[in-house]
């Protein structure tokens, strides 16, 4: 098995709970699949570095999930089929990047 890390974002137009149901949707997908979602944030709504479809802003979400190599390509797939989501980009994590990602968040924890 595999790490991986998605960031996606989505379309300002919707609401709270129609962004909460996207990633619903994609939380589904990857566990119908077979996958574990290790980590989630929400990043919430932010601006865009530049306009994308006439729009300057968009809801961020970051999945941190563990699967087989086969999963990545029908989830992009997903993502591109979907007309909320405006961008997504997904990392294969390596022990490094797993490693770094895990400190970031005890940090974060140790703040709160």
């Amino acid at each position: 098995m595999n790490r991986y890390e998605t960031v996606f974002i989505m379309t300002p137009v919707l609401s709270e709970d129609q962004a909460a149901e996207t990633v619903e949707k994609f939380r589904k997908f990857l566990k119908g699949k077979g996958a574990t979602i290790k980590h989630e944030e929400n990043w919430g709504l932010r601006k865009l570095a530049y306009p994308i479809q006439k729009k300057t802003t968009g809801f961020y979400h970051l999945l941190e999930f563990e699967a087989t190599g086969e999963v990545v390509n029908p989830f992009e797939t997903e993502f591109r089929r979907d007309e909320r989501i405006l961008r997504f980009l997904t990392t294969h994590m390596d022990k490094y990047h797993v490693t770094y990602a895990e400190s970031r968040r005890n940090k974060a924890q140790d703040k709160k």
